[in-house]
């Protein structure tokens, strides 16, 4: 099951200018299984506990768990897809993440994020930096993925 859904309204792009700091964005969702997660795997980071439903009940995880990379991997996913509406695209100037529980099959993902600062460029005005902080949580409210990224993002055209 490959189920990835947009969220309402993604149509409208942000420019910086449109941005305020406590803006908040949520995307559509992804509903993930185990073949997502054992292909990934497969292709990407072939470790027991990502791969063999089995194997990985005698791991720190004691079942089948998602790479933190397919975690990352959908949670960018499902910003591009409308999460996070951003004129000229989402282009990363660095970040941080982290994965406090581990992601399983059955899951269904959404992100979370708000925006932290809005930087207008003093060197290049047709541009600026945003940063924003971002949950992955599952249909539980479980969140799986926390990350902050640094964002360049275009200003209006004058």
């Amino acid at each position: 099951m490959n189920t990835t859904t947009q969220a309402p309204g993604a149509a409208t792009l942000h420019y910086l200018d449109d941005l305020r700091v406590g803006g908040r964005f949520v995307s559509g969702e992804h509903a993930l299984d185990e073949a997502q997660i054992t292909s990934f795997a497969a292709q990407f980071d072939p470790q027991p506990f990502h791969l063999d439903h089995e194997a990985a009940k005698a791991t720190l995880f004691g079942g089948l768990a998602a790479s933190g990379w397919h975690t990352a991997a959908i949670t960018m996913r499902l910003l591009v897809g409308g999460g996070l509406p951003l004129a000229g695209g989402i282009i990363g100037a660095g970040g941080e993440i982290s994965w406090p529980k581990p992601t399983r099959p059955g899951d269904v993902l959404h992100v979370e994020t708000e925006v932290v600062s809005v930087t207008p460029s003093v060197s290049r005005p047709d541009r600026g930096r945003v940063v924003v902080r971002s949950q992955t949580l599952n249909q539980h409210g479980d969140v799986l993925q926390q990350s902050t990224y640094k964002l360049v993002v275009p200003r209006k055209a004058a």
